[in-house]
């Protein structure tokens, strides 16, 4: 059965973006972009909601960017190989291959495609992580925290959420990210 991973670039005090909408803080050096890239290679698929996608399909829909280095044309050839699902209530299109769009999220669905799959599966976007955290269906979390206090924002877990974590792995990079890898606790 594969895994469901919550994946998320969060900062010191909880959240994924400040007041103002705005992740620039989360910008990667190569080391921790090379390393995202190898911890998503092996992905099967991306779950999004509809915000997280609109940030992430530059990788195919803004060829311009994966020219700008071998790093980052690496990360979008493995971001175009994966199968995207999009939850949206509002997009009525997509805009990159190997993607469909669904209205709402059915944890029912999801529980089945992670029975299914070969490869593991992420979610991407606190909103859309909180259902899948509600409905148990998120087994582990992969969290890069950004030495930065935002002060406010959208926070990366649900308010309501009480998940006990078992911490599988850390690492830390010369920029001062840490990256910490936990599975839930049932």
């Amino acid at each position: 059965m594969a895994k469901l991973i919550y994946v998320a670039n969060v900062s010191l005090d909880g959240y994924i973006e400040d007041a103002r909408g705005s992740f620039e803080w989360t910008a990667p050096v190569d080391e921790v972009f090379t390393f995202i890239t190898d911890l998503v290679r092996p992905v099967g698929t991306y779950l999004y909601g509809r915000r997280m996608y609109e940030t992430m399909a530059v990788w195919e829909t803004q060829p311009a960017l994966a020219a700008q280095s071998e790093l980052m044309a690496d990360f979008a050839n493995v971001w175009q190989a994966a199968d995207k699902i999009v939850y949206s209530t509002t997009r009525h299109v997509v805009s990159t291959a190997n993607t469909r769009l669904e209205r709402r999220f059915d944890p029912g669905s999801v529980r089945d495609m992670k029975t299914s799959a070969d490869r593991d599966l992420t979610v991407g976007g606190p909103t859309l992580a909180a259902h899948a955290f509600n409905a148990g269906l998120v087994d582990e979390c992969q969290l890069f925290m950004h030495p930065v206090l935002v002060g406010g924002g959208k926070p990366a877990f649900p308010s309501d959420a009480g998940i006990q974590l078992e911490l599988l792995e850390e690492r830390r990079f010369g920029n001062g990210v840490v990256y910490l890898h936990y599975r839930i606790q049932s």
